[in-house]
């Protein structure tokens, strides 16, 4: 198997919202026998008794809670996600079918169905499965609090700032893992378009069907270098999608037999969408969507957009502060190896605050809350990285004399606040002359 479909069917568990409830179901019926053997022990003779018309009650009681309560989370998830891919971005359902918090309560809900429905065929007028039955008053009070549990979760999950920290922390961490990667001494991270590989190649890989790119194998594909002797070069970046025929990679200084060739293609993860895991720019992507939604004029909400801001502030910094691409002359230095085209620090600004820079002009506290973004980045980044931010500076500067020139609130736009509004002032630009 590939690491490709392994890949993809990682990312499937992932997502799944019935593989975990369908093992819960299995785990109850195991339980339920697991419990008649114990009421069938003698040691347990002096337990909690019922009689069968009690225990009937019961039992029905908490097959009829589970089914309905199993019923409300699944309505409560379904109106929740559809209220938030309309407020916030269709790419924020994710955090919602990869909750674990929503798949255990539900594998406990199914669970402790069949825990109940199998051991209720087991109450006779003469016997009664006294322990497991009170196990599944336990399991439906577990149930319960796991419930209240979740809807806390679930309603604080709904703020828009608490969406932009959860996308900020996945990207976070698929930056770190991304550093990792780059450090190996076979691979090189290089910006797109600065290098084409260096000679004609020997053998171009094709995609065979539509996708985006999700993830690569960037270790197997080192190890494939290796004993290949040849030079990888990606044509794409993870995140990129691919039509049929598409070149996606070419090798250098080898042609691999057709066996070698469809293991390579194994180790790149087609998929329907973008994932975070080897994509950070993603997450920005992600969060970018939510400030622009809340800044469109059905919303109105440049509060959230600022808010926004600060969690994408701080992934900025991060990028900006890492090496995200290493110089051409450490490719052209490779023999055997991969090399990778990835973003470089400007494009990774310019996705962070183009489009609301855009959608926010006529909001001081947006444009407010920008420029102090900015200047943070200028002071955080290396020398080499802020000729970008100060070309975001000047963008901004011709945004908000275009929105606010001539206007009263001029001198109020031209200032940095960290609040957006109502916050610290930090550093003004000047205003140009008229």
């Amino acid at each position: 198997m590939s690491w490709g479909i392994v890949f993809r069917a990682r990312q499937h568990v992932k997502g799944s919202l019935w593989l975990l409830p369908a093992i819960g179901a299995v785990v109850g019926i195991l339980l339920s026998d697991v419990g008649l053997w114990f009421d069938a022990h003698p040691l347990n003779s002096d337990v909690l008794r019922y009689s069968s018309e009690t225990a009937t009650a019961i039992l029905s009681a908490i097959i009829g809670a589970s089914a309905a309560l199993t019923g409300f989370v699944v309505t409560a998830t379904v109106l929740g996600v559809q209220m938030a891919t309309g407020t916030f971005s269709p790419r924020y359902m994710r955090l919602w079918y990869r909750d674990v918090m929503l798949k255990l309560l539900l594998a406990e809900l199914i669970g402790t169905l069949t825990f109940s429905f199998w051991t209720f065929r087991d109450v006779q007028p003469g016997s009664v499965p006294d322990i497991s039955v009170t196990a599944a008053g336990i399991a439906v009070a577990l149930g319960m609090i796991l419930f209240v549990v979740y809807l806390d979760r679930f309603l604080h999950r709904m703020r828009p700032v608490a969406v932009a920290a959860l996308v900020a922390a996945e990207g976070r961490r698929a930056l770190a893992d991304w550093v990792k990667e780059a450090s190996r001494p076979d691979t090189a991270y290089v910006a797109r378009g600065v290098y084409s590989g260096p000679d004609d190649p020997t053998f171009v890989l094709r995609a065979r069907r539509p996708g985006t790119i999700q993830a690569v194998d960037t270790r197997g594909l080192t190890a494939f270098a290796r004993r290949q002797g040849c030079l990888v070069v990606f044509l794409r970046s993870v995140g990129d999608f691919v039509t049929v025929g598409s070149s996606i990679l070419e090798l250098h200084h080898a042609d691999p037999p057709r066996a070698a060739r469809e293991r390579l293609e194994g180790m790149i993860a087609l998929g329907e969408e973008r994932t975070i895991e080897q994509d950070p720019a993603f997450a920005l992507r992600i969060m970018v969507d939510v400030a622009t939604r809340a800044l469109s004029p059905a919303v109105n909400d440049p509060t959230t957009a600022v808010q926004v801001l600060d969690h994408l502030g701080e992934t900025l910094r991060l990028i900006g502060t890492t090496t995200v691409s290493q110089p051409v002359a450490v490719a052209e230095a490779l023999q055997s190896g991969v090399v990778m085209p990835v973003r470089h620090w400007p494009e990774y600004l310019s996705l962070g605050v183009t489009e609301i820079r855009e959608y926010g002009a006529t909001s001081i506290q947006v444009v407010r809350r920008l420029r102090g973004l900015l200047l943070e980045l200028g002071a955080a980044v290396p020398a080499e990285n802020r000729i970008a931010v100060d070309d975001e500076l000047r963008r901004l500067d011709a945004t908000v004399h275009e929105s606010f020139g001539g206007g009263a609130d001029l001198d109020l736009a031209l200032t940095a606040d960290a609040q957006g509004l109502g916050g610290p002032m930090g550093q003004s630009a000047s205003p140009r002359p008229s």
